[in-house]
């Protein structure tokens, strides 16, 4: 482990970490194990393996709010999680339901691809019971979409100026509303500016975020789940104890500050985006949002796309009002609601995110 004596001080008040010894580091910082989720293994049960490519779809702040009761030989209950919540960025679930709902498609597309339909039933005891139960039947068909699903991560980097053609906007609409025009785009790009340092500056928004942070590969190895960083330099300052919850907390400590510069940029540096509305905003309406949201997802990955979420304008708190009110002016029909917005454009590779094993999601796993 590296330990003090390899850090310099540097102006600001943030740290470096010495040049020796640098390269062994980093070789070394890529958390396999957290990551082995998505290398599926094979199983008999055509449920297990449907649901070893589930687990990987998007969802918020990927908490993973998904548990699965398997019941007799053929049925799979999807429960949410209540132990995985976003109390005060996503008070009412709204959030959580739409990662529910790309969870139920992916388990259906990737169910197709070994011959499975799936019957699936939402809310069969009501709101305040199970979010779906699915029925595995003989005679799917594999939909092209499938052969995506281990290919999909968000891309949070900064995309090129390179702009979409026409012929991809005419087929990514039929998946999405999509938003090209320049000066509807500078538009939005403020709105989801403003809206990120809303939920910075509101402490307990911050700290929702801050508590499910991963910093590197120990962290994210021990907890597959919340926001993960994998920044040696972070993980470095970790390690040696010079990074703590209590300086993340700190918005004008000036490491915030630069990272709050280098997201802006990233903002900054989006062509087109993604909107996903629905005319109601009920609990079926959220998952079948989530439904869509993983069919853009896999389309735009088969298209060499990179696609990242920036729903923070979208979420139902006090101090965030003004920008949900007006995300709904710029970005849905009167009196619909915006469940997803997404920049969208050509990026780097993205890499995958961690997930808890499969078997840790199962109710009733033998």
């Amino acid at each position: 482990m590296p330990n003090r004596r390899r850090f310099l001080k540097i102006v600001g008040g943030g740290t470096i970490l010495a040049a020796t010894g640098v390269a062994g580091f980093l070789a070394t910082r890529t958390p396999h194990r957290a990551l082995a989720p998505w290398r599926p293994e094979p199983y008999g049960d055509p449920r297990k393996a449907a649901l070893s490519y589930a687990i990987l779809a998007p969802n918020p702040h990927n908490l993973q709010p998904w548990l699965v009761e398997l019941i007799g030989q053929n049925t799979v209950r999807i429960h949410r999680d209540t132990d995985r919540e976003l109390p005060a960025t996503d008070p009412y679930h709204r959030q959580l339901y739409i990662g529910l709902g790309a969870f139920i498609e992916t388990m259906v597309l990737a169910a197709g691809a070994q011959g499975f339909q799936v019957r699936i039933e939402y809310l069969p005891d009501g709101e305040g019971g199970s979010v779906a139960e699915a029925v595995f039947v003989s005679g799917g068909n594999a939909d092209p979409l499938s052969d995506q699903i281990l290919k999909r991560h968000s891309n949070k980097e900064a995309f090129t100026a390179q702009r979409l053609s026409d012929t991809d906007m005419s087929t990514l609409g039929d998946y999405a509303d999509l938003i090209a025009d320049a000066g509807d785009v500078a538009q939005v790009k403020e709105l989801t500016k403003r809206a990120f340092e809303i939920e910075m500056r509101t402490p307990r928004t911050l700290k929702e975020s801050v508590d499910l942070m991963r910093i590197g590969k120990a962290e994210i190895n021990a907890n597959p789940d919340g926001i993960e960083m994998r920044d040696p330099m972070l993980e470095t300052l970790r390690l040696t104890g010079l990074l703590d919850n209590e300086t993340l907390m700190d918005v004008d400590h000036p490491g915030n500050k630069a990272f709050l510069r280098g997201y802006f940029e990233i903002l900054d540096a989006t062509p087109h985006y993604a909107v996903i509305t629905t005319a109601r905003n009920t609990r079926r309406d959220q998952l079948d949002a989530g439904r869509q949201l993983m069919r853009l997802y896999l389309k735009t990955t088969e298209m060499g796309l990179g696609l990242h979420p920036v729903s923070q304008a979208l979420q139902e708190y006090p101090e965030m009002e003004t920008e949900y009110a007006l995300a709904h002016e710029l970005l849905a029909s009167p009196g619909h609601t915006v469940q997803m917005l997404l920049r969208l454009g050509y990026g780097p590779e993205p890499i995958a995110t961690p997930r808890w094993p499969l078997e840790t999601r199962i109710l009733n796993d033998a």
